[in-house]
C-alpha cells in the first residue's frame, strides 16, 4: 500500500527581509490575506483522513484557516537553530562569519549548538516514514524549512541540495509511496 502526503508551506509570519532562524512568530497581515485568497485551492486538502501541522503558530493558523484543524506534530517542528533562533541570516553572518561558512558548508556541523542538517532531514524523514501505508491522504502544514527536509529526504538527494530548493508560502509538495521509497507526484492542476 502507498501512502499520499501534501505538505503545505505555512502562509507569511514576516516579511523576506525580516525573516529569522527557528521563527515562531505568528501569520502577518499579509499572511491572512495569502491564504484567503489561495484558500479555494487549498481547502480540499483538507478531506484528508490525517491532517498535521509544525507546531509553530504560523503552521497551525494556517491550517486552521484552511479549516483542517490540524494535529501538531513536534517532529515537524523547525530546524533547532540553537543560539542562532530568532536572529536573521544577516546578524548571524555579522557576528559569526566562519561559523556561517562551516555550517553552510558541513551537513554534519551544528556551530549554533542546535541540529545538524543530518539531524534534521532524518528528524523530518522519520516522521514521514511512521505515517501508516495504507492507501491513507495526508496533509501537513509546515514551515519552508521542514519542507525542504522532506524533499531532500525523499528523494535520496544529497544534503546539499537542501540550498537549493525555495518554498514559497502556501506551496505544496506531494509526496507518494510506501515509507522509505518516496517519489515527488507533480500536478497540473487539471484534473
Amino acid at each position: 500500500m502507498t501512502l499520499r502526503v501534501t505538505l503545505v508551506a505555512a502562509a507569511r509570519g514576516s516579511s523576506r527581509s525580516a525573516e529569522r532562524f527557528d521563527d515562531d512568530r505568528p501569520l502577518d497581515e499579509a499572511g491572512r490575506h495569502e491564504v484567503r485568497f489561495v484558500a479555494h485551492a487549498l481547502v480540499p486538502l483538507g478531506a484528508a483522513e490525517l491532517r498535521y501541522c509544525s507546531p509553530t503558530p504560523r503552521s497551525r493558523a494556517t491550517g486552521n484557516a484552511l479549516g483542517f484543524a490540524p494535529m501538531a506534530q513536534p517532529a515537524l517542528r523547525d530546524w533547532d537553530m540553537g543560539r542562532w533562533r530568532g536572529l536573521t541570516p544577516g546578524e548571524v553572518t555579522a557576528r559569526e562569519p566562519a561559523a556561517v561558512d562551516r555550517w553552510l558548508a558541513d551537513p554534519r556541523s551544528a556551530p549554533h549548538g542546535g541540529e545538524t542538517m543530518l539531524e534534521f532531514i532524518g528528524r523530518v524523514g522519520g516522521w514521514l516514514d511512521t505515517r501508516p501505508a495504507d492507501g491513507t491522504l495526508a496533509v501537513a502544514v509546515a514551515e519552508p524549512a521542514v519542507i525542504r527536509a522532506a524533499l531532500v529526504y525523499a528523494l535520496n538527494a544529497p544534503p546539499s541540495a537542501y540550498w537549493n530548493v525555495e518554498v514559497r508560502p502556501l506551496s505544496t509538495l506531494t509526496l507518494t509511496g510506501p515509507p522509505g521509497r518516496w517519489s515527488l507526484c507533480l500536478e497540473t492542476g487539471v484534473h
